[in-house]
């Protein structure tokens, strides 16, 4: 039985249990970098082992969060580290697929870090794959999901690949988003973007865009730290 390595961070821990993915620089930065505001209801999307859920809870001190995972072993990890945080008192589990969601109420803001390979060979391990490939969710099924589940002035935020997020955002402006911020990651000055974050709303609105840096000389950058100083152990 594969086992996914465990992850500690300065408010809380990540059992990875059979979840099938790992805590990652992308989950990190995208939790960081999201918009949320202190009364916000926060939908995570495919939270996995709950990483997302986690950062926003401790983001705030009263947001409440819905996470939801169609997979058995991410659900079984999730509720021990949401168990185990300080917040799970403002965290809901759901076992259930995001098309299949029908709340009684839309959300301020939702948050995924979504599956990107639409193509190629699948890992063999089930919940990676579940995890990393769109077959379970497609990037319109996931547009169209979010449509109905935010509310209209809410935001809804991602992190994907260039190319894949290029891909979605002109995808999501076809159906009448906007894109009000969009960052591009890269990990040293001289490489290309190989990451975007970005956060879609269902109104006009100007572009706000952005650069983040990860390394530089062979050491974080001042807003990497900045960014993420509050998540990892030693990141002071």
């Amino acid at each position: 039985m594969k086992q996914t390595k465990d992850f500690h961070l300065k408010q809380f821990s990540i059992y990875g249990g059979q979840s099938g993915m790992a805590v990652s620089t992308d989950g990190i930065v995208l939790g960081a970098w999201a918009g949320i505001t202190e009364h916000s209801r926060i939908l995570d999307i495919g939270t996995g082992t709950g990483l997302l859920s986690l950062m926003c809870a401790q983001r705030t001190q009263h947001a409440t969060i819905t996470a939801l995972d169609i997979d058995d072993d991410a659900i079984q990890a999730a509720s021990i580290n949401i168990q185990n945080s300080p917040w799970s008192s403002r965290i809901t589990l759901e076992h259930i697929a995001v098309q299949a969601f029908t709340p009684p109420e839309t959300f301020d803001h939702i948050i995924c870090n979504p599956p990107y390979f639409n193509s190629g060979v699948t890992s063999n391990w089930q919940a990676r794959a579940t995890a990393r490939h769109t077959h379970n969710l497609s990037h319109l099924e996931l547009l169209t999901a979010c449509q109905r589940l935010l509310k209209h002035e809410g935001g809804a935020s991602f992190i994907l690949p260039n190319a894949e997020g290029v891909e979605f955002i002109a995808m999501a402006q076809q159906q009448g988003w906007f894109v009000e911020q969009l960052c591009q990651v890269n990990t040293t000055q001289r490489k290309p973007a190989y990451r975007l974050l970005f956060t879609l709303v269902r109104y006009p609105t100007e572009t706000q865009q952005t650069q983040l840096t990860i390394r530089q000389d062979n050491h974080y950058t001042a807003e990497f730290i900045n960014l993420t100083r509050d998540f990892y152990l030693k990141m002071s």
